[in-house]
């Protein structure tokens, strides 16, 4: 039934949407959450990059960012962002983008989570002496993370989803892998259900393992 199967390396494809998400989720938490502490900073000139940047980029589509990574960066500009090899420079500009995309999302989920911190906490390390980067370091941020682990679960979710489009620039992920495949073989439906199995055992259990994670370290107010 699945013979259909032979002959390609469904693991592999896998393995680089995996790799994809990883990445990009690390590279995206970072981001986002610098872009969530220049949201709330008192320098003016911060909030309105960080609060420009996010509105921007969440409002434009990911294949643009994708594409733009792609022809922008490197046959434009010429940016390798490491070894030569055209499957290495597509891999690391797919991460890129991704980054820059879903640190937006994980910005505003942030950002939900430091505005659930009580101000008084604030007031009063501040009153103690703390500047402002370790009252954000030290007391807000801790505690807003906790707040925001379900949302962060939905968008490290979608973000898995997402790497679908990094076969845009030839990334060959699960669903580069799965175009060739209905384009050679006449089982589009077994194909698509293959697939869709594959997505469901990667997004599942991160969903129900961070809402347990959620539940146990949610801050009681």
């Amino acid at each position: 039934m699945f013979d259909f199967l032979d002959g390609y390396d469904l693991l592999g494809a896998f393995w680089i949407t995996v790799q994809l998400t990883v990445f990009s989720a690390l590279g995206s938490l970072i981001w986002g959450t610098l872009l969530a502490g220049m949201k709330v900073s008192p320098v003016p000139l911060m909030r309105g990059f960080a609060t420009g940047y996010v509105n921007v980029v969440r409002n434009v589509p990911l294949t643009v960012i994708i594409l733009f990574a792609s022809l922008g960066l490197f046959s434009t500009l010429g940016v390798k962002l490491g070894a030569s090899d055209f499957t290495g420079i597509n891999f690391r500009l797919a991460v890129l983008a991704l980054t820059a995309y879903t640190a937006a999302f994980v910005c505003e989920a942030l950002r939900s989570g430091i505005n659930t911190v009580p101000v008084g906490q604030a007031e009063a390390a501040r009153a103690l002496g703390l500047s402002f980067t370790q009252v954000l370091g030290l007391i807000i941020l801790p505690q807003a993370f906790r707040s925001v682990v379900n949302p962060l679960s939905n968008v490290l979710i979608a973000l898995t989803k997402n790497t679908t489009i990094a076969s845009a620039i030839g990334v060959a992920e699960a669903s580069y892998l799965m175009k060739g495949m209905i384009e050679k073989e006449a089982q589009l439906i077994l194909i698509s259900a293959v697939f869709a199995f594959g997505f469901i055992v990667l997004t599942l259990p991160t969903g129900l393992i961070l809402g347990w994670v959620s539940k146990k370290v949610a801050v009681k107010r």
